[in-house]
Parts: C-alpha cells; sequence; structure tokens
C-alpha cells in the first residue's frame, strides 16, 4: 500500500475476476472474445485504409467514419488484450496506474463514439434535409472542427474520472468483479465516501446518454419528416437506404449501453455473471459489428473493397 499524510490508503494493484460464477468456462468464452477482437481489429484498420487510399471516400460521411473506426480501434486495444490474459492465462492482477489508465480510455473514447455518432447522424441530417448545401457546410474544416469538439467534450467530463477514483481508500478487497476496469466497479471497492464519484458519473452518463440521443432523435424526426414528402417510393427508399448502417450502429451502441448503465446503477450491489457479460457486449459489439455494417451497407466502401480483391480472387482461381 501506498500511505500518505492524510491516510490515503491507495493500493499498487487490483484484481479482475473475470466473469463471476463462470471461471472454469473462461476458455470456452475467450473463443468469442477473441473472434470479435479479430473483426474489430481487421475491419476497422480495412476501413481506415479504404478511406485514406481511395479519394472518392473523400467526404464528410467517411470522415466521420474513419473517426469511428479509429474510436472502436481504440477501444478494443484497450480492453480486449487484458480481457483474453485473464480468459487463457489467469492474468488477473493489473497495477493500480494501468487500471486507472484503462478507465480514462474506456469512458473517454466511449464518449468519444457517442460524439462521433452525434456527428453521423448531422451528417445524415444535412444530406437528406438539404442536399444543395452539403458541400458548403460540412467542409472538411467544419468536420475537423466537429471532431476536435468531439474529443474535447469526451476528454473534458472523464478525465477526472482516475483522479477521484486515486483519492479514496481501498482498505478492503482489492478484487474488481469484472473483466477490465469500469469506473463504477473501482469506486465500489472504496471503504470511503463515494457520493462525489457516484454523483458525477451518473451526471456524466445522463449529460452525454440524454443529450446526444435526443439530438440523434431530433436529427431522424427532421429526416423521416422529410423524406415523408418526397414524391418516389424509390426516393424514399434511396433516402431509407443511406441512413439504415448509422440507425444499426445507433442500435449497437446504445442498446447495451443503456442496459449496461441501468443494470449498474440500479441492479443488485453484487457483480453477476449477467451483469458482467452485458458490460462486455456493450464494449466488445460496436467495435466488431459496425465495420461490418458500413461494408456491407455502404456501396462506395463495398466496390471498393471488391475493386482490391477482385483480381486476387481471380488469381487464386
Amino acid at each position: 500500500m501506498i500511505l500518505s499524510n492524510n491516510s490515503h490508503l491507495f493500493p499498487h494493484t487490483f484484481f479482475l475476476a473475470g466473469i463471476p460464477g463462470l471461471t472454469a468456462a473462461h476458455i470456452w468464452i475467450s473463443l468469442p472474445f477473441c473472434f470479435m477482437f479479430f473483426l474489430a481489429l481487421t475491419g476497422n484498420t480495412v476501413l481506415l485504409f479504404l478511406i485514406q487510399t481511395e479519394r472518392s471516400l473523400h467526404q464528410p460521411m467517411f470522415f466521420f467514419l474513419a473517426m469511428l473506426s479509429f474510436v472502436d480501434l481504440v477501444l478494443s486495444l484497450s480492453t480486449l488484450p487484458k480481457m483474453l490474459a485473464i480468459f487463457w492465462f489467469g492474468a488477473t492482477a493489473i497495477s493500480s496506474y494501468s487500471c486507472l489508465s484503462q478507465m480514462f480510455f474506456i469512458h473517454s473514447f466511449t464518449a468519444m463514439e457517442s460524439g462521433v455518432l452525434v456527428g453521423m447522424a448531422l451528417d445524415r441530417f444535412v444530406a437528406i434535409c438539404n442536399p444543395l448545401r452539403y458541400a458548403t457546410i460540412l467542409t472538411p474544416v467544419v468536420v475537423a472542427k466537429i471532431g476536435g469538439l468531439v474529443v474535447l467534450r469526451a476528454v473534458g467530463l472523464t478525465i477526472s474520472f482516475p483522479s477521484l477514483a486515486h483519492r479514496l481508500p481501498y482498505c478492503g478487497s482489492h478484487t474488481i468483479a469484472y473483466t477490465y476496469c469500469e469506473q463504477m466497479a473501482v469506486v465500489k471497492l472504496a471503504c470511503g465516501a463515494t457520493t462525489v464519484d457516484n454523483l458525477y458519473a451518473f451526471a456524466v452518463a445522463v449529460f452525454l446518454g440524454v443529450g446526444d440521443m435526443t439530438f440523434i432523435a431530433y436529427s431522424y424526426g427532421q429526416i423521416v419528416r422529410t423524406v415523408t414528402h418526397f414524391p418516389s417510393p424509390e426516393a424514399r427508399a434511396k433516402a431509407g437506404s443511406t441512413c439504415m448502417a448509422h440507425v444499426c450502429v445507433l442500435f449497437f451502441f446504445y442498446g447495451p449501453g443503456f442496459l449496461s448503465v441501468v443494470t449498474q446503477r440500479f441492479g443488485p450491489p453484487t457483480a453477476s455473471a449477467a451483469k458482467v457479460i452485458l458490460a462486455n457486449i456493450y464494449l466488445l459489439f460496436p467495435p466488431a459489428l459496425d465495420p461490418l455494417v458500413y461494408g456491407i451497407k455502404t456501396k462506395q466502401i463495398r466496390e471498393r473493397l471488391l475493386t482490391i480483391l477482385s483480381p486476387k480472387w481471380i488469381e487464386l482461381t
């Protein structure tokens, strides 16, 4: 322990328990985790490569998609390697400062992902509701400024999480009943007053979740209103198809996220296997599934990928 003048007890090491009650099945549980890690790394790297190298993809929609892929990559790299080490080697120990760093990366990049999804909703809103001014409204400079605001907002709101957790005394168990250093799970180990931590974390979650979802809901309300006035069914179907990938990604991110927050805030105080698995789904599904959705649903990406792969397929056949 590190003992300071203010009797602040802070451990050198925390321990990640994995999935409670399913320790014997960790090897089998690791298989889908490993598969999703592979999908996340491969899919997001390919998307970033395609957007970087193909000039026809240098448009606001794909710039936002590149931001989303980068955020998903960081989330995967900051969580999955340690999870797999727990499942494969029983490497549950994590240094306290690594734990606090992981906490910051998880919460800040999750906040960034929510902000990027808001930016993508704005992109679809302008493209469908004001298409003639799309190129003049969402210029590369404007998109870069939106990206910068997304980063500043996320870091500004979450940078206090590690410092608030660090100031607490930890005089009991140092075992975190999760596969990663989730802020609330770490704070629950403290033996001091955690009111400030709980209220601040709840306020950030409400501000990000409610605020971002309200803007997205408003944007799609305006999109639906505009699409219903399109003259032909074909035009309405085309407009709907351009939003389908984003709607799927919204569902993957906010659905498990909402359930995870509810179970952690209002569920039983002890961590159950279902609660931990749901928290993992919240972090694993978006990075793994987002590239697949955009690769399948976005014509430009699909065609560019096929153009690159087709010569290789011809040589193999």
